[in-house]
């Protein structure tokens, strides 16, 4: 087990040399039916109308739609 640690901590001094750091993310599970049901609910509660809108604002100030 040292071995592994010893490698990890080798690799992590090697990207922090390269101007690099790990990150760890900490995301919902969306193969849980719970969370599924979750982000559903959510979603049918949205107004369409304002969602649209929303979009429509998006797009009109993203650079990848200038001509």
């Amino acid at each position: 087990m040292a071995l592994a640690a010893e490698r990890m901590k080798a690799m992590r001094e090697r990207r922090r040399a390269r101007g690099l750091r790990e990150l760890r993310l900490v995301v919902p599970d969306a193969r849980s039916k719970i969370v599924r049901r979750r982000v559903a609910k959510e979603v049918a509660s949205l107004d369409r109308a304002r969602e649209i809108e929303a979009m429509r604002w998006i797009e009109a100030v993203s650079e990848f739609d200038a001509p």
